[in-house]
């Protein structure tokens, strides 16, 4: 049995829009904003964008999808999520938690739904990390920050 590649940070969105096609669009504005920003180039090479403000947005469109009832991209979209905790190379795993769950778990975002919502469609990794996140935002909200250690 074959080990399967790490997941890098210029190769984290592929998937993502396979899973999410709604997302093609803010997705492109996003790049659209970032392209020509001289802070997002590595070396001369697109490598280094702003994920962690994507992925605001992903969770700002999962969201609404959810309080909308469209959740048929819900399995895949959260498949994708558990890859990038499971197999993303420290950025993408960070991303992933520190990021897109992060962003998922702050009440604020909400109108009728709750983070607890998503977690029929996500794997088990996703799930273990949510309780861990929520403290965090807990501790924050008491004063006593103590950022999440990924990896």
């Amino acid at each position: 049995m074959s080990e399967q590649p790490v997941i890098e940070e210029d190769k984290m969105m592929a998937p993502m829009l396979v899973a999410c096609p709604s997302f093609h669009e803010p997705w492109q504005r996003f790049l659209d904003e970032w392209s020509s920003d001289p802070s997002a180039e590595k070396n001369g090479v697109d490598g280094s964008l702003p994920h962690y403000l994507a992925l605001s947005d992903l969770a700002d469109h999962l969201i609404a999808n959810l309080e909308a009832g469209n959740t048929s991209d819900f399995a895949a979209v959260f498949d994708v999520v558990e890859q990038w905790i499971v197999r993303g190379s420290q950025y993408v795993s960070e991303a992933a938690v520190v990021g897109l769950l992060e962003d998922l778990t702050y009440d604020g975002r909400y109108n009728k739904k709750k983070v607890s919502d998503f977690v029929p469609w996500m794997g088990p990794t996703t799930r273990r990390w949510l309780p861990e996140v929520v403290d965090f935002w807990k501790r924050l909200n008491d004063g006593k920050f103590s950022p999440l250690s990924i990896g």
